[in-house]
């Protein structure tokens, strides 16, 4: 393969943000290598009748039921919580709900604020301009003035809350606690190109409309157009560096089973929070004998998941609640930061869910003695589908050593690959976290006038949010990689994936996965121009 100057390995949120923040600089050959394939909106499961089977198969969020192509083994079954992602063009976003909230000020000094944690080697004031950026780049809804953060200069209009937004918002008015409209990766209206939102729902198997701003939508066809070469179904195995510790290239499986190098000046990776530790790890030579940048037995360590606590309510009236952008309507930040009066550290962001579709209301309903079969079967599904609301408590995971992925060296993906293992445990803190957070979501609902029929945490097939494995500081004995995405070890190899988070916040990380790209991005033009 012809050497060029930038590989980028993985085309998800951040390697797209990446790709397309570097080659603004024309003079640059970048080449992103993609495990997965591409997929076609046109062929997304809301294409067809039976969409919501789609999510038990090739658009599950897990990769051990999806089994495709591009998806390597995962062993975590001595964790409470599973771990899902998605290899393919466009990465995770493909399936993501949009979601799209800033981690706060407090995220980036967790421990000189609370003596938790770590705190991040900058502030949130150095990610801003950058989150601005981003919120252009992939159109974000929501609305100015929340008084949880500091001023967003502009956002599309909110995603419409429906009748169960609304009842749920007064419920939080006649409590006193924070409420807001969700940040939401959803065009509202037209932006950048794509049409808006026109609340079919199901989010989570692809947008067909191209209203949820997947990567692929987004960052991808300007970086596409911008010079980038993109090649899917090739699995980058290992990363080779020389005698003086500087990466030469990768090692590439092609599609048809051929082992080529790929030679590059800068090697960049956006494999996420465990793709990018599993290429480091596999990664072996002699200076490097544990796994490339593993030389103090960090890479793979301090894993943070999201543990989840999920209540649900059953209303008497039709709310209309399947209807909009699943993990899109409101937000509650109310318990996000420490209070000394809670026996917990740091906090949780609660997230209101729309009501489930029909399919899913009746197989959960039957599935818990709810939904009879028989004559009472359609009376009883009535007075469930579109009434219910849930709460998902999406609680800050703090990083602890113990919790993290390794290789499995018995099972192998079709490349031949080592799967990984997955080591976690909830801690104390997050436990006593996720019992408040039932507890405060109850009172929500059944303020809101709802029956709560479910409440348990954590919820296992929640591992969405990947963060912490590579992770970034000042000293090389407790950190992978530098403040600006370098290696410590090896100074013309960049990390920009959420594995290099300090802590994890308590929202979703893509949304600050992508600032943080786009901060490194700008530290790695600078560091281009000298190394020419």
């Amino acid at each position: 393969m012809e050497p060029v100057d930038v590989v980028i390995v993985g085309s998800g949120a951040s390697g797209a943000a990446a790709a397309w923040s570097l080659s603004r600089n024309p003079s640059l050959k970048i080449l992103c290598l993609e495990q997965g394939e591409r997929t076609d909106p046109a062929n997304y499961p809301t294409t067809t009748a039976a969409w919501e089977l789609s999510r038990l198969g090739d658009a599950s969020s897990n990769p051990q039921q999806r089994n495709g192509p591009g998806d390597y083994p995962i062993d975590d079954s001595t964790s409470p919580i599973s771990i899902a992602n998605f290899n393919g063009f466009g990465g995770s976003t493909i399936l993501y709900s949009g979601h799209f909230p800033r981690m706060h000020p407090s995220d980036f000094a967790t421990h000189t604020l609370d003596g938790v944690g770590d705190d991040w080697p900058f502030t949130y004031a150095d990610l801003e301009p950058y989150f601005t950026l981003n919120e252009k780049m992939m159109g974000v809804a929501g609305l100015v003035g929340d008084p949880a953060y500091p001023e967003y200069d502009a956002l599309l209009p909110p995603v419409p809350l429906g009748p169960m937004g609304r009842r749920v918002a007064e419920a939080f008015n006649t409590l006193g606690w924070h409420w807001w409209p969700s940040y939401s990766a959803v065009n509202t209206r037209s932006h950048g190109g794509r049409a808006p939102c026109i609340n079919l729902g199901p989010c989570n198997t692809g947008c067909s409309q191209g209203a949820k701003a997947s990567v692929d939508v987004t960052y991808w066809p300007s970086a596409l157009q911008q010079g980038v070469t993109v090649l899917t179904g090739h699995t980058v195995q290992t990363i080779e560096h020389d005698a003086d510790k500087r990466v030469s290239g990768v090692h590439v499986v092609t599609p048809d089973g051929n082992r080529v190098f790929q030679p590059a000046r800068i090697v960049v990776l956006a494999c996420g929070g465990v793709g990018t530790p599993r290429l480091l790890l596999n990664s072996k030579s002699p200076a490097f004998p544990d796994g490339l940048l593993n030389d103090h037995d960090q890479v793979g360590r301090n894993l943070m998941l999201h543990p989840l606590a999920f209540t649900e309510a059953v209303f008497d009236e039709d709310l209309q609640s399947s209807l909009g952008p699943h993990g899109c309507c409101i937000l509650s930040q109310e318990f996000y930061e420490t209070d000394t009066t809670r026996d917990f550290k740091r906090g949780y962001t609660m997230q209101i869910l729309r009501g489930a579709p029909p399919a899913e209301t009746a197989v959960s309903a039957y599935m818990s003695r709810r939904l009879p079969i028989g004559p009472d079967h359609h009376p009883a599904f009535s007075k469930l589908f579109n009434h219910t609301a849930g709460i998902a408590v999406i609680t800050e995971d703090l990083p602890e050593p113990e919790n993290r992925i390794e290789l499995d060296p018995e099972t192998q993906d079709a490349t031949g690959m080592p799967g990984i293992k997955v080591h976690y445990r909830v801690s104390e803190n997050t436990k006593k976290m996720l019992a408040h957070g039932i507890d405060k979501s109850r009172q929500v609902l059944e303020a809101a006038g709802g029956k709560v029929t479910t409440a348990f945490a954590p919820v296992r097939h929640t591992g969405w949010h990947l963060m912490g494995t590579t992770r970034m500081g000042t000293d090389p004995r407790k950190s992978v990689v530098k403040p600006n995405g370098q290696a410590h070890a090896i100074d013309n190899l960049f990390i920009v994936d959420s594995s290099i988070f300090t802590t994890s916040g308590a929202v979703n990380p893509v949304a600050t996965a992508q600032a943080l790209t786009l901060k490194i991005c700008d530290n790695l033009q600078d560091y281009l121009r000298q190394a020419s």
